[in-house]
């Protein structure tokens, strides 16, 4: 699969534009107009400063709920951290420091402080703030500073609340499409080594390939599954799904150990094909039966959750042919036959991990 140059426009079109983005984008730009025009009424704060408000919903506004109200207090605390060192700062210019050397200290200290993990997100607004009070506090840098901080919160508490109420996220869907893809990806590729091991065609940089391939997109399923359970956290519609969310976390459990046995399937495979004295390692008949059980583990692993137990059944005869015939090969006690049990016993995990699914 190509893919496109990261400054193809396209591609950014194609990031940007999607429903999810587009429905972000309309919620946060109404809740920031809606902070702007309620901004003045905040106590102890002054109408001077209700541009912060609309910031505060920028700062809290992201794609699901939990992370909205964990990032939103994060930023409204990094916030109180660097409104404290910006008034420290002036009390230091009050005592006379230079202008010039206190914006070095608090830039320094802001930067340093940035780096507590426990301030999250509030870590980039530390030193931010901070500047902003030694500038801009002008001669009421108490009121700016609690106008600044009240307002921000204010924005974040409507941010947080525009996307609770107004159709808030879930990422069921998404995590069920992902889940899908990867199951179809695995599928695919034991498909083609079965294929490649009956027509004595394996090749193991091919098939080096497409195993890295199956953990990147296993590793983008797991964030898809991951955001998927935090959507649901907080979120009113998330109770009418809390059965399916489980459901896709066995179901990422299962594709993720027959895609850790198909990578040390390919492992053996290599070893087992590469090199010379291939036949004495692996017999016609035991190569048959093995391209057979890799066929059939790849229809268990795709097939629909509301099968029979054929699939499971067929799977588990078929791997049972194909560790008979390594007993019957008059190699099979040999340190080079090795990596035939290695197969057998990677393809055992697999039917494992999927028994679960497997049956009514």
């Amino acid at each position: 699969m190509t893919r496109r140059p990261l400054l193809d426009p396209r591609s950014w079109w194609a990031d940007a534009v999607t429903g999810e983005r587009l429905l972000l984008a309309a919620k946060t730009a109404a809740a920031a107009v809606l902070a702007w025009y309620l901004a003045p009424l905040v106590p102890l704060a002054s109408s001077e400063y209700s541009y912060y408000a609309p910031l505060g919903v920028l700062v809290s506004m992201y794609p699901t709920v939990a992370r909205s109200a964990m990032s939103g207090a994060q930023a409204i605390l990094g916030l109180a951290v660097g409104i404290g060192l910006g008034l420290g700062s002036l009390a230091l210019v009050g005592a006379g420091m230079p202008r010039g050397a206190a914006v070095a200290v608090v830039i320094g200290l802001g930067v340093l402080l940035s780096g507590v993990r426990a301030l999250g997100v509030g870590r980039d607004w530390v030193a931010i703030a901070a500047l902003f009070v030694l500038l801009l506090g002008g001669a009421d840098p108490d009121g700016y500073s609690i106008s600044y901080l009240f307002t921000m919160a204010f924005g974040v508490l409507v941010g947080v609340a525009v996307n609770l109420l107004v159709f808030p996220p879930l990422r069921v869907r998404s995590a069920d499409r992902r889940l899908t893809q990867l199951r179809d990806d695995l599928v695919s590729d034991l498909d083609e080594m079965a294929r490649a091991l009956a027509h004595r065609q394996f090749d193991p940089h091919r098939a080096g390939a497409a195993t890295q391939n199956l953990a990147r997109t296993l590793d983008s399923v797991r964030a898809e599954v991951d955001a998927s359970d935090e959507s649901r956290r907080y979120n009113p519609r998330g109770r009418r799904v809390r059965e399916q969310g489980a459901l896709h976390r066995r179901r990422l459990d299962a594709l993720a150990a027959s895609a850790e046995a198909t990578r040390t399937l390919t492992v053996a495979l290599t070893r087992l094909l590469t090199d010379s004295g291939v036949d004495a390692r692996l017999p016609g008949g035991a190569r048959t039966a093995l391209a057979d059980a890799i066929a059939a583990q790849s229809r268990l692993v795709g097939a629909p959750f509301d099968r029979s137990d054929g699939p499971l059944a067929e799977a588990a005869d078929t791997l049972d042919r194909y560790i008979e015939s390594l007993g019957r090969s008059e190699v099979a006690t040999t340190v080079e036959t090795l990596d035939g049990w290695d197969a057998a016993i990677s393809l055992r995990r697999m039917t494992e991990a999927s028994r679960e699914f497997a049956g009514r």
